[in-house]
Formats: structure tokens, sequence, C-alpha cells
């Protein structure tokens, strides 16, 4: 396995990881009726995801280019930008296919994943640091989920593992 390979999976394997976390959160703080004063996790959740994607989209990078290293940066758009072209259009078609039928945005002619990623660009940062006012604290989590599980599935199809076993048994 080049290196490439194992650490692309190795990031993706974190993305994934982080991304089961969040799902493991009790309330999840954001229904409907939510009483925000006993979710302790706010703004953990969204800062996690994005933390999520930003580890998906490294590890698209890094299978794309056969190179380890990856911008320094959490700006989600930016990092898509960076991935080969024949990815990025991979994603998007997938993101049409299997995302905006379920969480569709009427403010978009053609939503497409770019819109998803521009508008939680900098949710790490931005959810990171509650105490500061930002532009804006929205953030849509089942949509932004269902993007991230599309984007880490897809990844995933991208290699195979299968179990070796050893030609000398004791």
């Amino acid at each position: 396995m080049s290196a490439r390979l194992s650490t692309a999976i190795r990031i993706g394997e974190a993305a994934r990881a982080i991304f089961r976390k969040t799902r493991s959160f009790p309330d999840r703080g954001f229904g409907e009726y939510a009483d925000l004063r006993e979710s302790n996790h706010i703004g953990v959740e969204p800062m996690l995801l994005a933390l999520s994607m930003e580890l998906a989209l490294k590890a698209w990078f890094v299978f794309d280019y056969d190179n380890p290293k990856v911008a320094k940066s959490h700006d989600l758009i930016k990092l898509f930008e960076r991935l080969k072209p024949e990815s990025q259009e991979k994603l998007d078609a997938e993101f049409k296919r299997s995302v905006v039928p379920y969480h569709p945005n009427p403010l978009f002619i053609d939503y497409n994943i770019c819109h998803m990623l521009y508008q939680h660009k900098d949710a790490f940062i931005d959810w990171r640091y509650l105490h500061e006012p930002t532009k804006t604290m929205k953030f849509d989590v089942s949509a932004f989920e269902a993007t991230l599980e599309m984007v880490l599935g897809e990844f995933e199809k991208r290699y195979g593992i299968e179990p070796v076993k050893p030609l000398w048994q004791p």
C-alpha cells in the first residue's frame, strides 16, 4: 500500500470517527423544541461536523494528488476547490443525486455542493469561538450531515481493504 493511500485512509477514518461521535450526543441540541440550556455541547456538534468534513476533503486531496501535504486551512470551500476537477464533479453529481432531493435549498436554482460548503465554510472556527461574535451562526445540521455522509461514502468507494492471511501459521 502506498504512503498516499494509507495516509488518505487514516485521515478518512479520523473523519468518520468524529462524525460517529457527533451522532452519539444525547439530545443533539438542535430540535425545534430543544431547551438550549440543557445542551452542554451546543457549538461542539457543528464544530466537530465541520472538522470531520475538513478531514474528509483533506483525505480526498491526499488520494487525488499522492501528496500528504494538505493545505493548512479550515475553509471548506477552499479545500474542495483544491481537489482534482474530476473529484469535484463526482462529489457534486452525487450531492445532487443523494442530498438535494432530501435537503433542497430554495435560495438556489441549481443547488450544488459548493453552495453547501460555502454556507458552512468557516463553521469550524465560528462554532469553536462561540464567545466571539461572527457574521452568522446558522448551521443546517441535517443537510450538512447528509453531505458529510455522502463525501465519506464516496471516498470509501475509492479503495478496498482485504484481510491478509499469513502464508505460515503456527
